[in-house]
């Protein structure tokens, strides 16, 4: 996003996350679009999966964006108005978190000896990001696509997703909540945290925190289709 924060221009939101600036960028998010893409666009169709890139896409880079300017103002540091800040790594975060969505039981390996399941891929890649940005440095260059673009994926696939079962929206199931990102020891102190955002984009449920993760629940009566079995059964 050369110059975005100064520019404020729209056409570098939709842009950023295509413009690979390293060679390495490209060499990771091609076989990964190639690979996750044959995985997810069978599940949803071409529309959706268009759709799903778009909004990971924009929400990525509007974000990156806003942290720029803020950092700016922090600092006062110029750079964080002239980096050229792209790629898109963001959208393949998002696609992990997809992948936790609808297989989150799926067996992965790597090096043919740590074995785990596809529901810690996305957790364990925004861990790994963090580590080589804190122990390589320019940390602003990757890291807010890679978190930007998790979040703004979870929050769609969340509460924005249209179901073709029904018409309803989002997953409202306690396996993809936002605590089920972390290990257990952290779930009760990130579901408190986690409720603000649950209020702000559900602000007509009546609930209380523990139906933010069981289902979504409107004049004290649960949505057709909101109980977390239902949930987990439809995915």
């Amino acid at each position: 996003m050369p110059k975005l924060t100064t520019t404020a221009s729209p056409k570098y939101e939709h842009t950023a996350t295509n413009v690979a600036r390293f060679q390495r960028q490209v060499v990771v998010n091609v076989p990964a679009l190639l690979l996750l893409g044959k995985l997810l666009e069978p599940i949803w169709g071409s529309k959706e999966f268009l759709k799903f890139i778009l909004v990971v896409s924009t929400g990525t880079s509007l974000l990156t964006w806003v942290l720029m300017i803020c950092l700016y103002y922090i600092t006062q540091k110029e750079h964080f108005l002239y980096d050229k800040i792209s790629g898109f790594h963001g959208v393949v975060a998002g696609f992990l978190v997809a992948l936790k969505q609808l297989m989150p039981d799926q067996e992965l390996s790597a090096v043919s000896v740590i074995k785990f399941r596809a529901r810690w891929l996305s957790p364990i890649v925004v861990l790994l990001s963090i580590t080589l940005c804190v122990v390589f440095g320019d940390p602003h260059a990757v890291l807010p696509f890679v978190i930007f673009g998790t979040y703004t994926s979870w929050l769609y696939l969340r509460f924005f997703q249209t179901k073709p079962e029904g018409n309803l929206k989002g997953d409202p199931s306690e396996e993809f909540s936002f605590a089920s990102f972390f290990p257990d020891l952290l779930r009760p102190l990130v579901g408190g945290v986690a409720w603000v955002f649950y209020r702000l984009f559900c602000s007509r449920a009546e609930a209380s925190p523990t139906d933010a993760n069981t289902g979504y629940i409107l004049g004290g009566k649960p949505l057709p289709g909101s109980d977390p079995v239902d949930a987990s059964r439809r995915r």
